[in-house]
């Protein structure tokens, strides 16, 4: 077959099979495969594709029918300027947290100003594939702590840091909700994707999501807020009182985490939109007088 029959081949398989995005996922299987982006392989489509890959995107075809992740299969996901290694054992990244590593970054920048300062902290909560990590790792002057309950993730994470280059990540095998006051000291800044699905509606979820997504990485508890209460209650212990706190939460909490951070007591308080214009991140600080 062609490089335009197999796409066409790939599409439609995927579409019978309920996926829409079949042609967007051809196209990523075809890349993965041959190096040539979506553009390319519509310039080259009469170039015949090899009995070797013919064999692999019938595997994977049949694979992502049964609504396996895409980016299981092809091992890899996108994520700012990297190729993250993902796997069953961390979330897939998703262009939501793109934008809170985008506004994390923006937040460190503006803090260093152009004036020379000790290096800013920064902790990573639930880590999972190091995403969040590597994109704040990746700006100078910045030191990087990850942490994540799954040891399982933590491999996964400490790959794509020796991988991409940020050996200096240190990842630590530490629980959020066993955590003291004084387990970190003097952050400038503390990001997280939590999970934030409320227990009973992940039965309800893509089965792509549902069915290969880690349920540690889902589960917020009975009522999606589990792990905020935690980081409204002890994050402010851990933040210097110019830091920043900034969380991706999931639809409808947003009114919900205000209330929250406000009552425990923190100062400046905005929920930012994410590219479909949902608000998608809150940027919490200690105080209303704080300083860049």
């Amino acid at each position: 077959m062609t490089v335009r029959d197999t796409l066409s081949w790939i599409t439609g398989t995927l579409q019978s099979a309920g996926i829409e995005s079949g042609e967007v996922e051809a196209g990523w299987m075809l890349w993965r495969l041959t190096g040539d982006n979506p553009v390319q392989l519509r310039l080259r489509g009469d170039r015949w594709v090899s009995s070797e890959h013919r064999l692999q995107l019938e595997a994977w075809v049949q694979r992502r029918c049964r609504r396996e992740p895409l980016q299981h299969l092809l091992g890899v996901a996108p994520f700012l300027d990297w190729e993250i290694e993902v796997s069953a054992d961390v979330l897939v990244p998703r262009p939501e947290t793109e934008v809170l590593a985008l506004k994390a970054r923006e937040w460190l920048r503006q803090r260093s100003g152009g004036v020379a300062r000790r290096p800013a902290k920064a902790l990573d909560i639930g880590t999972g594939s190091g995403c969040l990590a590597i994109a704040l790792a990746d700006l100078p002057g910045v030191s990087v702590q990850a942490i994540d309950v799954s040891e399982a993730a933590l491999r996964v994470a400490r790959s794509n840091a020796t991988r991409l280059g940020f050996p200096d990540i240190e990842f630590l095998h530490r629980d959020l909700r066993t955590l003291s006051v004084t387990a970190f000291q003097d952050l400038d800044l503390i990001v997280s994707n939590p999970p934030y699905i409320p227990s009973e509606e992940i039965a309800g979820l893509d089965p792509e999501v549902r069915d290969h997504d880690p349920r540690l990485a889902l589960d917020g508890g009975a009522d999606g807020l589990e792990f905020y209460r935690i980081l409204a209650r002890q994050g402010r212990h851990w933040l210097q009182a110019s830091g920043c706190l900034m969380l991706e939460y999931g639809d409808g909490q947003a009114t919900d985490l205000i209330r929250l951070f406000t009552e425990e007591g923190w100062g400046e308080i905005s929920p930012e939109k994410d590219l479909s214009g949902r608000e998608r991140i809150l940027i919490v600080h200690p105080s209303a007088a704080r300083a860049i």
